[in-house]
């Protein structure tokens, strides 16, 4: 998909919800993430919304207003009665929508408008956040040449990466069952492990550990069989959100050979709950991540000219954690790393467009990750296995604690963001998790 600017990304436009104005929130008018909630008041079911400012949107409640000027605006609302999943399926329908909600936001509404519009505006605070659709299959990638380098140099100094790496955007199989929404607290998982030479044991993981990622929904999905071209498979991505792949380190490195990842990554995975939509990013679409001299071009099916020119995203990136004793002291999170989402080697629309490559049918609401994101400074590393190199340069916290990996009672906060000169700042909320002791 090439990005495409229009009034929606104007920098002057601005909201009669004042506090889409303020110049720190993530949800000005030019944003417009969706998601699915509840309304802890009314206790309502699954509602599709979007945000603006502190406020949330209610669209399925918006529909009753009969303020959808058009058969194609009516068939979009109509869309968004049902769940998220299925306004994903049409990218014209999400498109829409957009143009018509930022008209009724903008601060030139008519009076009658705003009225309408205003009975359906939720406090954030009096939303009850859910995943953004009902998953039904997720593929976590492992896209970021220098988080792959980093960690193959902590298992095979000498040979970081494995020489398919900068052919084949590499990706496993994730466990859909296990997505959770921000704020889900998370529970130390148990499994096997083996230090040396020992017997294996069963017992709570030592290794825990977070991943910062970028998710990304599929919005029109292939047939069986039918593989999408690489100059097309960014009109299969719906918008991005924050993923936190929780990893047990000890498990994964005593399970993962020879078939990969399994229960050392399968007990837990957070997502954000708004899903910030292509159209939103247009303005922070940015060239692919540029190889180094003597690096192999992608191979045919995985290289197309727009794609080069503009598939990546300049999205900001960042992770903090509070320790308990943090919490309790009234110590704010302290930023462990920042990172940007340009530095993936692969491109959304490449990831997509392998993922199909040999016929593997994708549907709407299927969520794919980019795997960790990090950076080529220590401090844009995306993950403590990483940043503390396996355990042995432990970070400091200002509380005076050190991580290897994480402790009971830790909170992982991961931020995200996009600003560019001559543009407003959008963000991508929050992704958060406390870890909790193991049962």
């Amino acid at each position: 998909m090439r990005p495409v600017l229009d009034e929606t990304h104007d920098l002057k436009a601005l909201s009669w919800v004042e506090s889409a104005n303020a110049a720190d929130t993530d949800f000005p008018i030019q944003n417009l993430p969706f998601a699915s909630f509840r309304s802890r008041p009314t206790g309502l079911e699954s509602r599709v919304g979007i945000a603006i400012g502190d406020c949330v949107l209610d669209l399925s409640g918006l529909k009753q207003e009969r303020i959808f000027q058009d058969e194609n605006e009516t068939r979009a609302a109509n869309l968004s009665l049902g769940s998220l999943g299925m306004l994903m399926g049409n990218n014209s329908h999400r498109q829409v929508l957009r143009c018509r909600v930022f008209a009724l936001l903008r601060e030139d509404a008519s009076a009658s408008e705003r009225e309408a519009v205003a009975r359906h505006l939720v406090p954030q605070r009096d939303a009850e956040m859910l995943l953004p659709a009902s998953v039904g299959d997720y593929t976590d990638f492992y896209a970021s040449i220098y988080h792959a380098t980093n960690v193959g140099r902590l298992f095979r100094p000498d040979n970081p990466l494995l020489p398919n790496y900068k052919y084949v955007p590499i990706g496993y199989h994730g466990r859909a069952s296990s997505l959770v929404v921000s704020g889900t607290r998370v529970r130390r998982p148990w499994g096997q492990t083996r230090v040396g030479e020992s017997d294996p044991t069963f017992a709570p993981t030592k290794s825990l550990d977070y991943e910062l990622e970028v998710g990304f929904f599929v919005s029109a999905g292939n047939s069986l069989g039918d593989r999408v071209p690489i100059s097309s498979a960014g009109d299969h991505i719906f918008g991005i959100c924050l993923l936190n792949d929780w990893s047990a380190r000890d498990i994964q490195a005593w399970e993962y050979q020879p078939l990969g990842p399994f229960l050392g990554k399968s007990f837990a995975t957070t997502l954000s709950p708004w899903v910030v939509t292509m159209e939103a990013l247009a303005p922070f679409r940015t060239a692919a991540f540029l190889r180094p001299e003597g690096d192999p071009q992608a191979l045919p099916y995985l290289f197309d000219e727009a794609d080069q020119q503009s598939g990546g995203l300049d999205v900001h990136l960042e992770v903090s954690l509070q320790s308990a004793r943090m919490r309790e002291a009234g110590m704010p999170p302290a930023v462990l790393s920042r990172s940007n989402a340009r530095d993936l080697y692969w491109t959304l629309a490449q990831m997509l467009a392998h993922h199909t490559s040999n016929g593997c049918n994708l549907r709407p609401g299927d969520l794919l990750a980019t795997g960790t994101v990090s950076g080529e400074a220590k401090s844009a590393r995306g993950c403590l296995l990483e940043l503390t190199s396996r355990g042995q340069e432990p970070v400091t916290l200002p509380s005076g604690e050190q991580r290897k990996f994480l402790e009971d009672g830790d909170e992982v906060i991961l931020r995200g963001w996009c600003e560019r000169e001559g543009f407003r700042r959008i963000g991508l909320g929050t992704c958060r998790g406390i870890v909790l002791g193991a049962s």
